[in-house]
């Protein structure tokens, strides 16, 4: 068992990996949180999922493809990128670690990559708008993030470097051989936090006006973007472009950031007609088919 403390506040805290055995199966509390925040995220997109024109039963049947495929990617990602940490004494890799997840180590890009692809594929299929989709999906993955960097936390990862800020938080690690307390960012409550504002901003201010497919999504991903390349210059745990000194997940952020900052200017200096939004087209063909249905 591990203690986490914040020393500003007089606030010291317990934290265990395993919180209960099922037999003799260890149940980690990091999956456990990363279940319920994928519990949230279903609840809160299945009750907003008509304001996008999009079916319950269309995000269920997308969840069964994309949950464990994105889990995958986000797995793939992360070890890829720090594929030195699952290699033996000989050299030769670990496939039994690669696939233990609840010790941590899923990284959200390959997640958010995996996620498009799929959510493209399904929407093709179904022929739905992939954007509307992508709209609402976004709420689910900050949900997801908010609530999964909390298993972060239990398993006393993700944080940044030291500092003697009042909300610091001290942990004990191992630096050069030796078992020391230190006091460092808790970027995992800053990027939670970070999260949550976004989500708010998001499902409560820019949805009420909403002007073309898309948005919240754009939105989403310049706020996450901003919030991330911020947060992730404090961690000193980022992965890194191979033999490089650049951060992936910085690099990305800002990517990502600048091209939906470029997407959303120009989207909001186009007319868009409010026929033009999918809950729209769905609801008038329902309303026609409704009419139909009397007449005949």
């Amino acid at each position: 068992m591990n203690t986490v403390s914040f020393p500003g506040i007089g606030l010291s805290i317990p934290v265990k990996s395993i919180a209960f055995h099922v037999f003799t199966w260890p149940i980690h509390w990091y999956g456990l949180i990363i279940a319920f925040g994928f519990l949230l995220a279903v609840i809160f997109c299945g009750r907003r999922a008509r304001r996008f024109g999009i079916e319950q039963d269309d995000v269920i049947d997308l969840l069964l493809y994309a949950v464990p495929l994105c889990i995958i990617g986000a797995r793939l990602y992360y070890i890829i990128f720090y594929l030195e940490r699952y290699r033996g004494a000989d050299g030769s890799l670990d496939f039994g670690s690669m696939i233990r997840i609840w010790d941590g180590g899923l990284a959200i890009y390959g997640g958010i990559i995996v996620a498009i692809i799929v959510a493209i594929v399904f929407c093709k299929r179904r022929k739905i708008s992939f954007f509307a989709l992508a709209d609402l999906g976004s709420y689910g993955l900050m949900i997801g993030q908010l609530v999964g960097r909390w298993g972060n936390f239990v398993n006393v990862e993700c944080y940044g470097g030291t500092t003697d800020l009042p909300w610091r938080m001290g942990i004990y690690e191992t630096v050069n051989g030796v078992y020391q307390y230190t006091e460092v960012h808790p970027t995992f409550l800053y990027e939670s936090l970070w999260n949550l504002a976004g989500l708010f901003l998001l499902a409560f201010v820019v949805e009420k006006y909403r002007k073309f497919d898309g948005q919240i999504f754009w939105g989403y991903m310049a706020w996450y973007g901003l919030g991330r390349a911020w947060i992730e210059g404090l961690r000193t745990d980022s992965l890194y472009f191979f033999s490089t000194g650049l951060r992936v997940s910085q690099v990305l952020a800002i990517i990502f950031c600048v091209i939906a900052v470029i997407v959303l200017a120009v989207q909001l200096h186009r007319p868009h007609r409010p026929e033009d939004l999918w809950c729209n087209q769905v609801k008038a063909r329902t309303d026609d088919q409704s009419i139909e249905a009397v007449d005949e």
